[in-house]
């Protein structure tokens, strides 16, 4: 390999190295300000779905509010529309009961939300597991470098070997210093995706025990005149 190539080896991994560092850290605060944001979103909706008269009021909030209690909440309230327009029911769509229909919305939605939840997850798990690695490769290629270094010069004291191993364990040093924080925010983020999960499958389960009192239904132009009503009050 060409000499000048192969000296670049160790500083190339140290460069890698500090990218995944950099990513990392750039997770945190992406993925923090994230949950954050849903928190909030989630708490306010909340507020005003469970304070809410009647369904109507509901779904109107459902249609404004951000966060993904409002989207699993707006996709419930599709599945639960009715209107007067006439239907094939030859057509497959319109054989599933609303209750069934309900359920998958349900589901569908709250893993379209996790899925969000999950993004960039793999990419700490990648660094947490390969960046001790990468730098051990690092380490092993210095060393050898150092000893074909010793082996030209001729001299195999102290100073002479002390030096470019030293160095070269530096690559090693870095991968773990890079690795425990990507692992520590992985794990503290499954955690995260787990409370959030268990807070979407218990308002998906409130969600259907609330439409089994209106019959797993909701008229449509019901739902215009209440948003039409509201435009006009404000």
């Amino acid at each position: 390999m060409n000499e000048s190539l192969s000296s670049m080896i160790v500083p190339g991994v140290l460069w890698a190295l500090v990218l995944f560092s950099v990513m990392s850290w750039a997770l945190l605060l992406i993925k923090s300000s994230q949950y954050l944001r849903q928190k909030s979103q989630n708490n306010q909706f909340s507020k005003a779905f469970w304070a809410a008269p009647d369904l109507l009021t509901a779904a109107e909030h459902a249609s404004q509010y951000p966060g993904s209690l409002a989207r699993i909440a707006n996709s419930g309230f599709e599945a639960m529309i009715v209107d007067d327009t006439p239907r094939n029911t030859q057509q497959l769509a319109h054989t599933i009961n609303r209750s069934d229909r309900l359920e998958r919305n349900l589901r569908q939605q709250i893993q379209k939300e996790r899925r969000s939840l999950e993004s960039g997850q793999a990419i700490l798990a990648s660094i947490g597991s390969t960046a001790p690695f990468i730098g051990l490769f690092g380490t092993v290629w210095g060393i050898m470098e150092a000893l074909q270094s010793i082996g030209v010069s001729g001299s195999a004291s102290l100073e002479t070997v002390a030096g470019p191993i030293g160095h070269a364990l530096i690559a090693t040093g870095v991968g773990i210093a890079v690795a425990v924080p990507a692992v520590l925010i992985y794990n503290f983020f499954l955690r995260r995706l787990k409370l959030a999960s268990a807070n979407m499958d218990d308002f998906a389960h409130d969600f259907d025990a609330l439409a089994q009192r209106s019959a797993f239904a909701i008229d449509r132009q019901a739902i215009s005149n209440k948003r039409t009503a509201v435009r006009e009050a404000s």
